[in-house]
């Protein structure tokens, strides 16, 4: 009981020391950035504090090329950091521009980005896509990825949300009368759907009672866009994972992440979103997906959709940790009815190096 105790200290010690780090609200200097950074080799968690200290912060000196690179080397290039680093730098260079917004002005961007993307998804049209899937493994927290296999999938979106994947080729071979099914789970590995409508529903329905804060500022593809974090309670996200193998296994989980929205038209650019509340009992361990949103063409109509997306599960398998990765890439849309073709290229693998 005393060491539980000690530890409650610790940490109760910890938070009140950052808490008076950061209420002084002076921004990092070069020569703290730099020594933060040199812990985080041997203490990689401590990545977190350090992204909330310059967000909170921000900082005082010129990001430099040479500063850039130590900051990649130093936290085996974390896409967070490196991100908020980068704001921190628009920030400082222009104060104004990259201002967070107060919590009345967060709340507005909330009802009319609200507004923006359920008129959105209410407004998709028919259309099919080809999706480019490339499927890797590793074990788990050394992102040293194999690559698996490669999929060529045609699907077919229909407005009222129903989804259709045809598997056309695997690893260069095509399927003989490949079908339309609700998913490609008949490959085997780790598969997903529901990248073009449902999450992005699922976060602004109000029946979801999505808790929201602001994060950040960031650059998204040349758009300005605000940051929130988001979470969904378990009873109101109910996302489905399900483990195949030797048995079957399914569970409903909550999820959290963050969003990017557009400064102008408050549309969704970027989606994170990690499921939680995963019984301990379940071999998934963790289920991350990352989602890039682009305006795409459809019947002479733009349209933002999905155009990337990066999926990765942790599970238990054999007394081991492994963690998969399915980075699918969106080519073609078109209205819906016409035929998906393999071109030159999109059968081509693509060393999976561990980067988003």
């Amino acid at each position: 009981m005393k060491r539980i105790f000690s530890v409650v200290l610790l940490i109760i010690s910890s938070v009140s020391v950052f808490a008076q780090q950061t209420a002084q609200q002076k921004p990092l200097t070069q020569p703290e950035y730099v020594q933060l950074l040199y812990e985080l080799p041997k203490n990689p968690g401590r990545a977190d504090d350090l992204i909330r200290t310059i967000r909170t912060r921000g900082i005082g000196f010129v990001l430099t090329d040479g500063l850039r690179g130590l900051t990649r080397t130093k936290s085996g290039s974390n896409e967070e950091l490196k991100r908020t680093l980068e704001e921190a730098e628009r920030r400082r260079a222009n104060p104004e521009a990259a201002r967070l917004p107060s919590a009345k002005e967060a709340t507005e961007i909330l009802a009319k980005a609200r507004e923006a993307n359920l008129a959105a998804v209410d407004e998709m049209p028919d259309f099919v896509v080809k999706q480019l899937i490339q499927r890797s493994a590793a074990y788990a927290g050394t992102n040293n990825f194999r690559n698996l296999d490669r999929l060529v999938v045609a699907v077919s979106y229909l407005a009222e949300g129903k989804e259709e994947y045809k598997v056309l080729s695997i690893n260069g071979v095509l399927q003989n009368n490949p079908q339309n099914k609700g998913s490609y789970e008949e490959t085997g590995g780790t598969s997903s759907t529901g990248e073009f409508v449902t999450v992005l529903a699922k976060i602004f329905k109000s029946e979801n009672e999505t808790k929201f804060e602001i994060a950040d500022t960031d650059l998204v593809r040349g758009r300005r866009a605000f940051v929130f974090y988001y979470s969904i309670d378990r009873d109101k996200a109910r996302q489905a994972l399900i483990a195949a193998g030797d048995f079957n296994d399914s569970t409903i989980t909550g999820m959290k992440g963050k969003i990017w929205i557009d400064r102008e038209n408050y549309r969704v650019l970027k989606i994170e979103t990690e499921a939680t509340e995963i019984p301990d009992s379940f071999p998934i361990r963790s289920a991350r997906r990352v989602i890039d949103y682009d305006w795409v063409t459809i019947n002479d109509e733009k349209y933002l959709l999905p155009s990337l997306s990066d999926v990765r599960l942790t599970f238990r398998e054999s007394r081991q940790v492994f963690e998969s990765r399915n980075v699918i890439r969106f080519k073609d849309y078109q209205k819906y009815g016409s035929e998906v073709k393999i071109l030159d290229g999109d059968e081509e693998e693509v060393k999976d190096d561990g980067k988003p």
